[in-house]
């Protein structure tokens, strides 16, 4: 399994993903604590910097890109402001191609600005946020901009991964357009959505979290049954071929539509890092660019989300929206527990 799995790495720079979705920017700003305003009883800040982050669909194509793939894009929509200066500057920086970005002047570039200060002797702490967003549907031109822009853009891509932070690109037209995309370009589709999974029919794969898997079958995961059940009504509700719920610390539970009608394949996949995890913000990004770009490569489901599972346990490590890199997946890999990689094709959850 893993001369397998190292073969897969180092195919990861041979795929082409061009990822459709929901841009947000993370504007992180620092301050060394100045003195109490006297206009109001205020904390002011030394400004020290600001950092530009990609989120939402924005992080999961700068996973992709970091993982090293052939080619990355994105197809989204932005404002026409000045933070869309910001985000086309980030995506240059992080070797996104934004050929595919539509600008919007009556919507706002998603931003989530998170201003933070620090004193003498302590750590830095978060005083406030502050968002500017739409969740509105686009309007009727830009979604045929949107539907223009994808099928120029999807012959020349290997997959599409949708990732839906629930911001307004995802209307069922521009869903109905990557289906057919993916359809007739023999493209493989990755959806990572935060909303009713059910607007996403036949996709090669969805990777919900567990509380919104909870969200979209009507009941909680508490046993291995309760998940089992979930696995199986998540492929009939969606029409998909596979389904990954990612359970945090319990781990991923893969379930993959069988021929012959023949009930799902059922695969739970350990958690590969218990004990150093600082931060699972984005790590859902990490595990759905990686187990698309594997996809690319020829892994086999099971491969791929074994892949997807080691990049999160990488990022976790860190704070923030983290990415990984081939020879960080391959260093992992060679320090991985064989233990936890023996028998997964036969797993106890085998339906």
């Amino acid at each position: 399994m893993k001369d397998t799995l190292s073969k897969l790495i180092s195919k990861l720079n041979q795929g082409r993903i061009l990822v459709v979705g929901d841009l947000v920017i993370d504007e992180m700003v620092y301050g060394a604590t100045h003195r109490l305003s006297r206009e109001a009883p205020v904390l002011i800040l030394r400004h020290q910097r600001a950092d530009i982050i990609l989120g939402a669909a924005g992080n999961a194509a700068h996973n992709v890109a970091k993982l090293n793939a052939k080619r990355t894009a994105i197809v989204g929509v932005s404002g026409k402001d000045y933070y869309c200066s910001l985000l086309i500057d980030a995506l240059q920086r992080d070797g996104i191609d934004s050929i595919g970005l539509i600008q919007d002047e009556d919507r706002p570039t998603s931003t989530k600005t998170r201003i933070s200060g620090i004193a003498n002797h302590s750590v830095t702490q978060q005083i406030v946020r502050i968002d500017r967003e739409s969740s509105a549907p686009v309007s009727a031109k830009v979604e045929n901009q949107l539907m223009d822009t994808l099928s120029k853009l999807a012959p020349e891509f290997d997959a599409l991964l949708l990732s839906d932070y629930g911001l307004g690109v995802f209307t069922p037209g521009v869903i109905a357009h990557c289906q057919a995309l993916s359809k007739k370009h023999g493209l493989i589709m990755a959806v990572d959505s935060q909303g009713d999974l059910s607007a996403f029919q036949g996709a090669t794969i969805l990777t919900p979290n567990q509380p919104e898997a909870e969200r979209n079958v009507g009941f909680d995961l508490n046993t291995p049954a309760d998940v089992l059940k979930a696995g199986q009504d998540l492929l009939e509700k969606t029409n998909g071929q596979n389904v990954l719920i990612t359970r945090g610390e319990s781990g991923m539970s893969l379930f993959e539509r069988q021929t012959d009608n023949q009930p799902p394949k059922a695969t739970n996949i350990p958690v590969f890092n218990h004990s150093e995890v600082f931060d699972v913000t984005g790590a859902g990004d990490t595990v759905v660019g990686t187990l698309t770009l594997a996809l690319t490569a020829g892994a086999t489901m099971t491969e791929a989300a074994i892949l997807g599972n080691l990049a999160a346990s990488i990022v976790v490590k860190r704070f923030g929206a983290a990415t990984t890199n081939q020879q960080e997946l391959q260093a992992a890999l060679d320090n991985l527990d064989d233990s936890l990689l023996k028998n997964l094709g036969s797993s106890p959850m085998q339906v």
